[in-house]
């Protein structure tokens, strides 16, 4: 099998693989001791990770992979759980679940090189630009505007509920580019340098205190002519194979993370609730919807809105124990201040990082697509069910009301 880095590629069944994955996590206590904050702790580990060459490994070697088959990335996964050091976030998820995969699906050699080695090494940070004030489940409608202008696309618009877009380099932009096209048609995917003249990007703080969106605003951005993934008039396709990637993140455990069952079982011992027969039911259940979640993600090309449900379900269900087991005292919760990252964790006794999880749980049904999305898709795309009716689908997007161009 080819290798990396001078080091022989183990066969699938090869216990070398896992072992190379424990050596590599033994090592992150020293890499990341004096780490000055949250993101240098997050740059360093994806360097490191791509320099020990577990960053990239189902992508092709000439970019910084390892060409392995998917299951090791699941792999990978497992030995990491329950490992990873709480100073390691997640500001890299976006481009590497989503953005960069759909790149090398779908871009030309040109991207591939430009992007992928970058991306996954942790060089450069990218966030997802999608939704819009008049635009969120129904995508299509978006109105944001790129204009060719000789070498270069000229945005403007705005995007609402991107997550760490003040700390990105890049974004995956779905823009309008042909407003006499019917809605679906005349969408284009481009890559959005996001530190230039023209793009501002504004905080929006949510329930928990923490400032994990943004709304962004294009006044004039300029993009290079050749940024686009695909073809001009083809982001749709590409919107939609970026949210399979963003899905299938979500559903094997990628960003928002449910509240751990084994933490809530602790807290159901220190408030000696363990003997409760519904406390008892209720743990179980979070168990066992953890672990169809771990099958659901060994099954080889199940839809990605199934275990994005699950996760959904799981995250939910998981708050509602916490505030059964932790409250009344977690409405007390002074909540996080001004400049305040995530929280590390769920188990301080005062209650606060219980609540967060508690507040924060509505997300898991929100991001990547609402729980009523997925199952729209599920019913449409899978079960064959008819589509909902549409009367804007076919008609030139600059005649539907309200849409002049």
């Amino acid at each position: 099998m080819p290798s990396h880095s001078g080091r022989q590629v183990p066969a699938l069944d090869d216990p070398a693989f896992r072992l190379e994955v424990q050596s590599f996590l033994n090592g992150l206590p020293d890499l990341l001791v004096d780490a000055s904050d949250p993101l240098d702790a997050t740059r360093r580990y994806r360097s490191a990770l791509f320099e020990a060459g577990l960053a990239a490994l189902d992508y092709p070697v000439e970019y910084g992979g390892r060409g392995l088959d998917r299951r090791y990335v699941e792999a990978f996964r497992q030995e990491a759980s329950g490992r990873m050091p709480r100073e390691i976030g997640h500001v890299y998820g976006i481009g590497v679940d989503m953005c960069l995969p759909t790149i090398r699906d779908h871009g030309d050699a040109a991207l591939k090189e430009r992007f992928l080695r970058s991306g996954l090494s942790g060089e450069e940070v990218w966030c997802q630009l999608y939704s819009e004030p008049g635009a969120g489940s129904d995508l299509a409608g978006l109105t944001t505007r790129a204009v060719r202008d000789g070498d270069e696309w000229v945005v403007t618009g705005q995007k609402v509920w991107t997550s760490g877009a003040q700390h990105s380099d890049l974004g995956i932009l779905l823009a309008r580019t042909d407003w006499e096209a019917p809605k679906h048609r005349g969408i284009s995917m481009l890559v959005l340098p996001m530190r230039q003249p023209g793009v501002e990007v504004r905080p929006l703080r949510q329930m928990t205190g923490v400032a994990q969106f943004n709304e962004v605003f294009m006044d004039g951005a300029r993009i290079p002519a050749n940024w686009v993934v695909g073809n001009p008039g083809d982001g749709w396709r590409m919107a939609v194979a970026l949210l399979a990637h963003e899905r299938s993140s979500i559903g094997a455990g990628g960003g928002r993370q449910p509240i751990p069952t084994d933490r809530l079982i602790e807290l159901a011992r220190h408030h000696a609730r363990t003997s409760d027969p519904l406390v008892r039911q209720e743990l179980a259940d979070l168990h066992i919807g953890t672990r169809i979640i771990r099958w659901l993600n060994q099954r080889d090309d199940i839809h990605p809105s199934i275990t994005k449900l699950w996760r959904s379900r799981q995250g939910r269900a998981a708050a509602a124990v916490a505030a059964r087991l932790a409250f009344p005292g977690g409405p007390a919760w002074v909540g996080a201040s001004a400049g305040d990252s995530e929280p590390d964790g769920f188990e301080d006794p005062d209650g606060s990082h219980w609540a967060y999880g508690v507040l924060d749980a509505c997300a898991h049904s929100l991001g990547g697509g609402t729980d009523e999305i997925q199952s729209n898709t599920l019913g449409e795309r899978v079960l064959g069910l008819p589509r909902e009716p549409a009367v804007d689908r076919d008609i030139p997007f600059n005649q539907v009301p309200g849409m002049n161009g």
